[in-house]
């Protein structure tokens, strides 16, 4: 066994060697890179022994000379978004979207474009858009997925329905063969002069493959060989097409472009369900829409749960709906063209959008569909695998009926959506995986012959990959099968291609990555603590090992089992996309390294393999503490991921079982005991004050607590905000406290009463936030509140992982706050991410707690309170809205702001005071204790570049920088020199005018 590995151990490193010889891009075979690359957006894990990150076209045409001379099988990735496990391999692994993604030419007179493989599909929109031309399909993960990735499974998305697949769309490919042969793939007999033996093979083959290729639009499933028919112009490029990199690699290729329509307009019909919903679809077909998309009444009431009632906009009654787009070349040509679906349709509860946000949101609940599917209603975790059946469209409302009943038959379930106006069916089922893959398999041979019967494909448009190549018998006749095996040897005699896949496949449950489990790494999840026998539910283990110490979070939203919380991550990769034009946060690290370390799914694909594999040992392993170092804890993938993804808290729970009763970095004790130090240095402030002022000393003092040197600490307050309440500073010219009057007590009795928590942060390093809140709390009519007590968050205990530490101070909490809130007491809080804690952290620590549940419910921001028709001011109190009409911001939304509470109720109250307001996407960079450590700056500053400072440098003199985050004011004060203000601050200021 051990000279198996050490042989195995030198091999690897032997190709990478080799590969490193001649190609001027990255080569890894670290064990952590390969964790990374392990697994994709499928059901799969398959460990590759190197990654290549070819610098350009030649890198990539060396690398695949090194692996076919050593007969090491080769996988082009792009994206690695696949969620049939056709971008995951044994060998090498070629990324391509790092470097090889260039969008080498836009031809606007043909209508053309030339691209790398790598380049993502937005990229190429918004090349092409400033000539009204796009690339006609558009899956829905089109801001991450990559041309290359695309064509390799024949994309399609929404539009198809108008513009056809991926191969409609390709006019020629430069590709390399598994033969090692480069050329350029087009249409016409002479292209097959690259291939010896092509020409024949066809010619032979002519019945066959006009009965069984190329019967309806989306049978994607085996190869396309139909397209190499004389009728169909010969075409060798893209027959290619959906060939899934099993044949060649993609180096470039020529698409086509066509106009972006004008005017697009939505209509929304309503059905009792989704198969009367799919009965419909042939009625219309003929009004030439652009696209038609089936959404399930589940899948929206989870949008609604995940995203909140406003992300949904009001539906004609139903239980399923058609997504209908039309176009016009005016608004009313649009109209009446949405008119003539409505009254060809056979539904009578519809609706019609016209572009406009009603419109987007209908959208981007189609978006997040792929991730937001990955759970059942129940909450359950859904698998890919039957994920894009499709039939010819006038089957598909039976087909739907029959597949309900079969999910029925085996006690599953799934929420069903999809390009119905092509009959393709996008679902996830939560089959147990997590036990074995018996009942996958068994669901997927029944499933197969299923779709067989209703004349479909396995695949209709993500290819069939590990999830699907060996069902292919069950659609094709024993002749097809060899015929594509021919094809096969033609191009890849020596099988170093993607194997396993399309032709001589692996098994349906070979591979899979969600059962596979090593006994001595089982224990992270069910360590050996009393009370804990074997086959104890996860849940009872979690409440056992939190009691014992062990856990730190609770995991409730997955049983209690840190094993399915980091399988959430299902890989679609809305981390990897630059998502702030649409108000994203995540992935800030990311962004600024394009490295798929620094990406949540990165991280989350090592951490599956601490928890459940054989090549990172355990959650202590050096592997995951570097897959997490660059993770700011920002919290964005927690609200910004569809399946729900909170990297900051399984960071938490990963430094938690490491460093428990053991020494931690210095950091944890400088940072993560803040406002124990804070207390002390506001004890004696002017001395801390003039002695950190002192450069020398300053940077001592940061060098000794792990902290880099080209940071500035704060300065602390001369005098605390709970000092000056005990002092009465709050009955000095508050409205609404006479002078002497004691704080906290109700000018008139009716005054509704509302608890101020004052965090450590705005107590000790920022007083007038607390202070303005008083005076703006009170104008309002408010009874300001303040506890006597002085209790803390844990925040920064949290985020270091001294989880033990947090539920001290978070159990001090609950006792003062408490009381409050199980009374109806609002609590307001004021730094964001302590705010932030009491609505997320404090219930995953005391899920069992009720006053944690009340004081989640309880607490609000500031613009949440005056906003909430449950807490806002009544019209009797007399207050309004400052105005702000002449201020102009700069708005930076505090991340945890952002993922835990949502902006949009600060955003609605700028605006409805008069504000001109910029609101950033995107975290400040600083994100508490992580810009501070050593090692972060570069990423720190990076991460503020793309957005806080150019903002910044961009905006007029007058302008305001607000930010009710300490850490986003000082990241501004020390990068570029700005002073922010909290939005309380701002609105203090203007209450006499």
């Amino acid at each position: 066994m051990r000279e198996a590995k050490e042989a195995a151990d030198a091999a690897r490193v032997a190709l990478a060697a080799a590969l490193r010889t001649v190609t001027r891009g990255a080569v890894d075979a670290s064990t952590r890179r390969r964790a990374e690359y392990s697994t994709d957006a499928s059901n799969y894990r398959v460990v590759p022994e190197v990654v290549v990150y070819p610098r350009d076209v030649d890198d990539v045409v060396a690398a695949l000379d090194v692996a076919r001379e050593l007969e090491v099988p080769i996988t082009a990735r792009g994206a690695g978004t696949s969620v049939a496990g056709n971008s995951v391999g044994p060998g090498v692994v070629v990324d391509l979207a790092q470097h090889v993604n260039r969008v080498v030419s836009v031809d606007p007179e043909a209508r053309t474009a030339v691209v790398e493989p790598g380049v993502v599909m937005s990229a190429l929109q918004q090349a092409a858009a400033p000539h009204g031309l796009r690339f006609g399909p558009d899956p829905s993960t089109q801001n991450r997925a990559t041309l290359g990735g695309m064509i390799g499974n024949n994309a399609c998305g929404p539009h198809a329905v108008a513009y056809g697949r991926t191969a409609d769309n390709v006019l020629a490919l430069d590709v390399v063969d598994g033969a090692g042969r480069r050329f350029v793939a087009g249409s016409g007999d002479p292209t097959f002069a690259a291939v010896p033996g092509l020409a024949e093979l066809v010619r032979e083959n002519l019945a066959l493959i006009r009965t069984e290729f190329g019967r309806f639009g989306r049978q994607v499933s085996g190869y396309s060989l139909e397209h190499l028919l004389p009728e169909n112009g010969s075409d060798l490029a893209k027959a290619l097409v959906g060939t899934e990199g099993t044949l060649v690699t993609v180096l470039g290729a020529t698409v086509r472009l066509v106009p972006v329509p004008s005017k697009p307009t939505l209509v929304v019909l309503g059905y009792p369900d989704m198969p009367s919903a799919a009965d419909d679809v042939p009625t219309f077909l003929g009004l030439s829409p652009l696209a038609v998309e089936g959404l399930d009444a589940r899948l929206v009431d989870v949008v609604r749960r995940a995203k909140g009632d406003a992300s949904v906009p009001p539906l004609p009654p139903g239980a399923g709906w058609l997504m209908v787009e039309v176009g016009g070349a005016t608004p009313e040509e649009a109209t009446a063209n949405a008119e003539a679906i409505v009254a060809a349709s056979g539904s009578e509860s519809t609706l019609i959008l016209p572009a406009g946000p009603e419109a987007t949101k209908m959208w981007q609940i189609r978006a997040d569909g792929a991730g937001l599917a990955g759970r059942t209603p129940s909450g359950e975790q859904a698998w890919p695998g039957w994920e894009d059946s499709a039939v010819p469209p006038e089957r598909l409302g039976d087909y739907l009926r029959d597949l309900d009943a079969l999910m029925a038959r085996y006690g599953v379930d799934g929420l069903p959506y999809g390009h119905f106006g092509d009959g393709c069916v996008h679902l996830r089922i939560d089959l147990p995986l997590e036990a074995s893959g018996s009942v996958l398999r068994a669901f997927m041979l029944e499933a197969a012959d299923l779709v067989a019967q209703h004349g479909g494909s396995l695949s209709g448009e993500h290819g069939d990959g590990r999830a699907r190549s060996e069902l292919l018998p069950v659609m094709y006749s024993a002749e097809a099968i060899a015929l594509m095996e021919r094809f096969k040897a033609l191009l890849d005699p020596a099988d170093v291609m993607n194997p396993g896949v399309v032709v001589r496949p692996r098994a349906v449950d070979d591979e899979l990555r969600r059962p596979h489990a090593h006994p001595a790494l089982a224990r992270v999840d069910a360590p050996a603590v009393p009370g804990a026998p074997a086959g104890t539910a996860p849940a009872k283990i979690s409440r056992i090992s939190r009691r014992a110490g062990y856990q730190g979070f609770s995991f409730a939203h997955d049983h209690g089992d840190i094993t399915q919380a980091v399988h959430r991550c299902v890989g679609v990769g809305k981390c990897r996309a630059d998502t702030s034009a649409a108000g994203g946060f995540m992935c800030p690290s990311y962004q600024a390294t394009k490295d798929e370390k620094d990406v949540t799914r990165g991280r989350a694909r090592v951490l599956q393999e601490a928890v459940n594999g054989t090549l990172v040992g355990g959650l202590t392993a050096p592997e995951v503490h570097e897959s997490l170092d660059l993770c700011l804890s920002c919290k964005a993938c927690s609200s910004d991921c569809p399946a729900g993804v909170d990297m900051a808290q399984y960071k938490s729970e990963v430094l938690h079982r490491t460093y428990r009763g053991r020494l931690r970095p210095v950091d944890h004790y400088s940072l993560g005991w803040l406002p124990v130090w804070a207390r002390l240095a506001t004890g004696v402030p002017r001395l801390a004050n003039k002695v950190m002022s002192f450069r020398p000393v300053a940077k001592a003092v940061l060098w000794a607590g792990g902290m880099d040197t080209r940071r500035d600490v704060p300065r602390f307050a001369e005098v605390p905000f709970r000092t000056w309440w005990r002092r009465g500073g709050a009955t000095q010219g508050v409205p609404g406290l006479a002078v002497g009057q004691r704080p906290g007590r109700p000018a008139r009795s009716e005054r509704p009463k509302v608890v101020l928590w004052t965090d450590s942060f705005s107590d000790t390093l920022a007083p007038t936030v607390p202070q303005a809140a008083v005076q703006v709390l009170t104008a309002a009519g408010y009874d300001v509140v303040v506890p006597e007590q002085d209790v803390c968050c844990g925040l920064t205990w949290i985020s270091t992982g001294q989880l033990d530490g947090a539920r001290r101070r978070l159990e001090r909490l609950l006792s003062v706050l408490g009381p409050y809130a199980v009374n109806g007491i609002p609590i307001m809080g004021l730094e964001p991410s302590c705010t932030g804690v009491l609505r997320s952290d404090l219930v995953d620590l005391f899920p069992d707690d009720p006053r944690a549940q009340a004081v989640a419910r309880a607490t609000r921001t500031l613009a949440e309170l005056l906003t909430s028709v449950d807490t806002a001011p009544g019209t009797d109190s007399g207050w309004r809205l400052p105005d702000l009409s002449d201020v102009t911001a700069v708005v930076q939304p505090h991340c945890h702001h952002h993922s835990v509470m949502g902006f949009a109720a600060d955003e609605r109250l700028l605006r409805a005071a008069g504000a001109d307001i910029k609101v950033l996407a995107g975290c400040c960079g600083l994100a508490g204790n992580f810009g501070m450590q050593k090692g972060h700056y570069e990423t720190s500053v990076a991460v503020a570049e793309n957005a806080l400072l150019p903002a910044l440098r961009e905006a007029e003199e007058g302008t305001v920088y607000l930010a009710d985050g300490f850490s986003c004011r000082t990241q501004a004060d020390q990068l570029a020199g700005v002073q922010g203000k909290a939005l309380v601050e701002l609105l203090a200021e203007r209450l006499d005018e």
